[in-house]
């Protein structure tokens, strides 16, 4: 895999949403590369902090829409 393979799919692959073949792949190349596991570290960050935030605070559904909405969109935009 290469760099840009492997940071196109990293939210797949921090939400375990690979095939095992893919996970290994991924794995083997961010123990390897320097440049991608900023990239990483970085999103496995923030993950963490969502998840740490959502235990404490509860956005109402329609805020929650809105979010993931946007998230998808802009995750659409930078895959092209």
């Amino acid at each position: 895999m290469d760099c840009t393979e492997v940071v196109q799919q990293l939210w797949d692959y921090l939400d375990g949403e690979l095939t095992d073949d893919k996970m290994t792949q991924v794995r083997a190349h961010l123990k390897a590369c320097k440049g991608c596991f900023p990239h990483f570290d970085f999103e496995q960050a923030f993950l963490d902090a969502i998840a740490r935030s959502k235990e404490e605070h509860v956005a109402p559904e329609e805020l929650r829409r809105k979010v993931m909405a946007k998230l998808r969109v802009i995750m659409a935009e930078s895959s092209t």
